[in-house]
């Protein structure tokens, strides 16, 4: 028995149609790049991360636009996430 494997074409990805999927997982600041205080928390260990609301996606983005209120002093994972890469693609397959 023959099992084909077919790649199905992924859309391109684009800030026009950009979910922000990657704006719900956990961020941690490892360097510093300026990110303002009220968007980060602490924990016990004393680890920084980026805050997620209530609502379980990050503090810095914007509700209405879905954009990062912060892009310019965002954390190196967030610069290092590119926009329809392999991960990119996989979170928004894990959030539908």
């Amino acid at each position: 028995m023959v099992i084909k494997v077919v790649n199905l074409p992924t859309p391109e990805i684009t800030c026009a149609n950009c979910q922000a999927c990657c704006c719900s997982a956990e961020v941690m600041i490892i360097s510093d790049t300026g990110v303002p205080n009220r968007h980060i928390t602490i924990d016990e260990h004393g680890s920084e991360s980026m805050l997620r609301l209530d609502d379980g996606w990050c503090s810095a983005l914007d509700r209405d636009t879905l954009m990062c209120s912060i892009y310019e002093n965002r954390p190196w994972i967030c610069r290092a996430f590119e926009m329809g890469s392999y991960e990119c693609v996989e979170e928004r397959l894990e959030k539908m």
